[in-house]
């Protein structure tokens, strides 16, 4: 029987959280808006106009989001040729690969930016499909993107398991029926992780693939066994 392990990106794959923090930040003072990075840093996860909302608030004038939402992405760009994959991040996903796993992005990324994310990773040799903010109607933490990752990996919700950084992965990861599990390299706290649904969380995707022995995911493949 089919298993399927969905991956988040940023944060989980990528270490570009921070990148997203300043280009976030910078495109905020340039629409005349003071945000504090950290919060800007909770936020992250989220889809670009929840973001906006969530910082900027109900009230604000929506007529500029679109603005803000250009700049960052401009902004952004200018770190493309400097991603980096987290440690082991393509060791993992190719010994998932080799087990069996079908392994899926699902990621709020697209167009260029997702570019560059799957080349900094350099691992497509291991990944069977990717769903992006271009699939869905409604991105995390509501449960779409990773119920069309498993449709593309025609696998269902028991035979799964999300691997994120953010509280929003783990709230979809849980709104989906899915095992999730964290990962502290986006720079959120094991307790709000644990909150919002992780079964289990790791430092980063070495440690994760140190312990997938005792993890989740091995969990799932016993009960493939027996």
């Amino acid at each position: 029987m089919d298993r399927a392990a969905v991956f988040d990106v940023d944060g989980t794959l990528a270490d570009t959280n921070h990148l997203h923090v300043t280009a976030w930040w910078e495109a905020f003072r340039q629409s005349g808006h003071r945000v504090e990075m950290w919060d800007i840093h909770q936020a992250l996860g989220l889809p670009s106009r929840q973001l906006v909302a969530r910082l900027l608030g109900d009230d604000r004038d929506t007529d500029g989001d679109d603005a803000v939402i250009t700049a960052h992405k401009v902004l952004y760009a200018t770190f493309f040729d400097r991603i980096a994959p987290l440690e082991r991040a393509p060791d993992v996903l190719r010994e998932l690969a080799e087990s069996g796993w079908k392994v899926v992005l699902a990621t709020s990324a697209a167009g260029d930016e997702l570019a560059a994310l799957r080349h900094a990773i350099d691992a497509d040799d291991a990944i069977t499909a990717t769903t992006s903010a271009d699939d869905v109607q409604q991105g995390k933490p509501a449960p779409e993107p990773v119920e069309r990752a498993l449709e593309l990996a025609g696998v269902s919700a028991d035979r799964a398991v999300f691997i994120g950084d953010s509280v929003w992965d783990m709230k979809a990861a849980t709104a989906a029926n899915v095992v999730g599990v964290g990962l502290l390299s986006g720079g959120i706290s094991r307790a709000d992780l644990e909150t919002a649904g992780a079964r289990a969380v790791y430092r980063n995707p070495a440690d994760l693939l140190e312990q997938l022995g005792s993890s989740p995911i091995a969990n799932i493949e016993r009960r493939r066994s027996s």
